[in-house]
């Protein structure tokens, strides 16, 4: 399923009306219209608000997996937005584990890359 149809499914979902929805979003009907017939594609601020709004992620908008939530979990994604350190200073202050062992250093930089990644998603 594409982005215009994903937007429509989860609006049909709620009993929305394309007014009541482009008002949450903060654009006009007609835009709402064009995007939900593939007609234009919506900017990312716009596909971040509906992503928020139905509590989706963008991954699953844009059809990149059939999951609506995003992988992490509440309490991962909560660890991740506040970790402020630098990839050295994480690195060197942390012993990062996963399943007992110790992650190496190249395992380390890969799960910092994670990180980065999953948010530049949201």
């Amino acid at each position: 399923m594409n982005i215009g149809g994903r937007i429509a499914q989860l609006r049909d979902q709620r009993g929305w009306t394309q007014e009541e929805l482009s008002t949450s979003l903060g654009i006009s009907r007609a835009a709402l219209s064009h995007y939900e017939k593939n007609r234009r594609e919506p900017d990312t601020e716009t596909l971040t608000k509906v992503a928020d709004l139905f509590h989706v992620s963008i991954d699953y908008l844009v059809g990149r997996t059939d999951h609506p939530q995003g992988m992490l979990d509440e309490d991962v994604r909560s660890f991740a937005d506040q970790l402020e350190l630098s990839e050295a200073e994480l690195l060197e202050k942390f012993a990062l584990t996963i399943d007992g062992r110790r992650l190496t250093p190249e395992e380390a930089r890969r799960f910092i890359a994670f990180v980065r990644a999953e948010r530049a998603m949201n």
